[in-house]
């Protein structure tokens, strides 16, 4: 199985490091063969770029904002969406999730299926470090990632503070 787990996120503006820290954990963690784990941070384009490689499943690590307290930890069903407009390519440093995804069938690729592991921020201002909820959530993410790649995936009950929906 071939999965890239590929966390998101600006140093440089607080919480929105969610995803880098992720995956700077999951690098002390042993995964199985077959699992790429890489920092994107703000590079969104090449992240467009790689998922033109065949993956079974892509892992997204990313601040999401939902309306829950700081700190909580989603699981997010994406669906790729329509075409990117234009204000994509404008501004190759500053992708979400959702037109990273979106901008993949322009780029003449398609991709399989995709969840984001998100976490609440409590501040995205300018700011180097995670505030203390976020902080917390990481351990939590890093395992749910590690549940995900390995197939250990069980139902809310048993993940508490983890909400599931859709990109």
């Amino acid at each position: 199985m071939s999965v890239l787990v590929a966390g998101l996120g600006n140093l440089f503006c607080s919480d929105d490091a969610f995803g880098v820290a992720v995956v700077e954990e999951l690098s002390e963690r042993s995964l199985p063969d077959g699992v790429e784990v890489r920092d994107f941070g703000i590079r969104g384009i090449h992240l467009a770029y790689q998922l033109l490689e065949p993956y079974d499943l892509v892992v997204l690590v990313d601040t999401v904002e939902r309306g829950g307290p700081p700190g909580t930890v989603y699981l997010i069903e994406a669906e790729p969406g329509g075409e990117p407009g234009p204000e994509v390519s404008m501004d190759a440093h500053d992708l979400g999730p959702d037109a990273v995804l979106s901008l993949v069938p322009r780029l003449g690729g398609t991709v399989g299926p995709v969840v984001v592991v998100g976490c609440e921020p409590a501040a995205v201002d300018a700011g180097i470090g995670l505030s203390a909820a976020v902080q917390d959530a990481v351990g939590t993410a890093a395992q749910l990632v590690v549940d995900l790649v390995t197939g250990q995936v069980a139902g809310p009950a048993s993940r508490p503070g983890v909400v599931e929906g859709t990109l």
